[in-house]
């Protein structure tokens, strides 16, 4: 049923649709080649974190469309008002201060005061448009770490275009390539994703819990973390090199990045608590055993529930969990048609399982494999960042 707020929602992404083609159509217009590496670069690098973004709030997931509007109001609506009302603000702060504040601490001044707000709004649009869907503070995390992500993209893209016009070197991908290493592959992990993913808390705490405390503390956060990172402290403090530019990254990144670690921890077993009582009443180990409803509640024992099952069962056992969560929920709104629908899967999946030799889905013991794989992933990790970091002549 279409509403008021649907509408205005709409309105405003149309709008932000229709800057958004103009401004993409400038660059191609002067920068094909570069514009096109660009987009395919970072549309890369949104695949991966939208997933994790999705997984965050596994036993509720949002619906996928309003998944897609968050992310489609930080790319569309929340970059150009930004754009437009950053260079405002910053032009506001060069009169009432002076042009060295602006050059100095205006992108630090400007950037988190309007963004913040205008992605923020994007996570108040959903609460608006369909605020049955957001009934706990993770959803908020989600749908802000969404509108972060859009924006993060979009304006990473914006960025690369920026590069290659500053070069004044033509249709050169070299300074596309460079500024996704450095806003793309290094800083955004504790970027505008995770700036919004703290304002979406402090919407989930002001909507969901009412504590108006806990909310402003969320939206300080977040505001405060992206001042942090874009301010000109520790700009030449670290000296030059590559460990230099990694340790300004760390100390201006590391710290939000775990705080918003530990708040979803801490949300998701919160969340895992509620949904696991519903699911221990029913006391029916066909639906769900004592070993499954373990390992439904943590996402480290969900994954190491699919590792033990093996490359046949993995995906059987994924569509259980899938399936249990969802009875989960269905369970929570006493809805006897979801209870019914979800039950009859989780019995299927269950036969299945049953054929492949895998009757229960439960977590495995610690494996020296995967502990292993671990290991390797993050020496390879550290490897890429350095040469990323030595690519960029530790600039």
């Amino acid at each position: 049923m279409s509403t008021p707020p649907t509408g205005v929602v709409v309105v405003l992404l149309a709008v932000g649709a229709v800057r958004m083609s103009q401004l993409a159509g400038e660059f191609v217009t002067s920068y094909p080649r570069a514009t096109l590496t660009s987009i395919v670069l970072f549309a890369l690098l949104a695949v991966p974190f939208w997933l994790l973004v999705s997984e965050l709030d596994f036993l509720e997931r949002e619906p996928t469309a309003l998944r897609v509007v968050a992310f489609a109001w930080g790319g569309l609506v929340a970059t150009t008002v930004s754009i437009a009302g950053g260079t405002a603000l910053e032009n506001l702060v060069a009169k009432l201060g002076s042009p060295h504040l602006a050059a100095d601490w205006g992108a630090a001044i400007t950037g988190p005061t309007v963004e913040e707000l205008a992605k923020t709004l994007g996570v108040v649009a959903i609460v608006l448009v369909a605020r049955s869907q957001v009934n706990s503070v993770l959803d908020g995390v989600v749908y802000g770490a969404m509108v972060g992500l859009g924006f993060q993209i979009a304006e990473d893209v914006v960025f690369a275009v920026g590069a290659v016009a500053l070069a004044g070197q033509g249709d050169q991908i070299q300074p596309v390539i460079a500024t996704f290493l450095l806003r793309g592959f290094l800083s955004g992990i504790w970027s505008h994703t995770l700036f919004g993913a703290l304002a979406g808390a402090g919407i989930g705490y002001l909507v969901v819990r009412r504590d108006t405390l806990r909310a402003a503390l969320a939206l300080l956060g977040a505001w405060a973390a992206h001042v942090l990172w874009n301010s000109p402290l520790l700009g030449d403090g670290l000296g030059n090199g590559v460990l230099a530019l990694l340790g300004v990254i760390l100390l201006k990144g590391l710290p939000p990045l775990l705080l918003v670690l530990l708040l979803v921890r801490r949300l998701h077993d919160r969340e895992a608590d509620y949904y696991a009582g519903r699911l221990a009443t029913l006391g029916d180990p066909s639906l769900i055993t004592p070993g499954e409803l373990a390992a439904l509640r943590s996402g480290a024992r969900r994954a190491s529930a699919r590792r033990l099952a093996g490359a046949r069962a993995k995906p059987a056992v994924r569509r259980l969990q899938r399936a249990q969560a969802q009875l989960a929920v269905e369970l929570s709104r006493a809805s006897a048609t979801g209870i019914d629908h979800w039950s009859s899967v989780i019995r299927s999946e269950r036969a299945r399982l049953r054929r492949l030799n895998h009757p229960e889905a439960i977590a495995g013991p610690p494996s020296w494999r995967h502990t292993a794989s671990t290991v390797l992933t993050t020496v390879v990790a550290i490897a890429v960042l350095w040469v990323a970091l030595s690519a960029l002549g530790g600039a």
